[in-house]
């Protein structure tokens, strides 16, 4: 089980605890405002954009490079976006922070 937190570009923070799946799945299953999935979790289409906390990259990893060129077509990209059907949740992630950032 792993608890994560998201954080909202207004500041709303929301604590979801998940067992497995991945990072867009709890967050589209707990409807968090900002993270959509409309490719079904394929990294296609950049709806799940998040920004990792910057303590948290190491854990979580680097993107890959098919992620690194759907991300570079988003808006208000970071050193850490990542796409949140990407990221599984496995206990290593257990308190992992995430930002939603604006979509505009």
């Amino acid at each position: 089980m792993s608890k994560i937190t998201f954080i909202s570009h207004d500041g709303k923070e929301t604590l979801l605890e998940k067992a497995g799946g991945n990072l867009m799945q709890a967050a589209v299953e707990h409807g968090i405002a900002g993270i959509e999935g409309d490719c079904g979790g394929v990294g296609a289409c950049g709806t799940c954009h998040v920004h990792i906390a910057p303590e948290w990259r190491d854990r979580v990893g680097p993107a890959s490079g098919f992620e690194q060129e759907v991300i570079k077509n988003l808006h208000n990209i970071s050193p850490c976006s990542r796409l949140g059907c990407q990221i599984e949740l496995t206990e290593k992630l257990d308190g992992l922070v995430v930002r939603i950032p604006n979509p505009t």
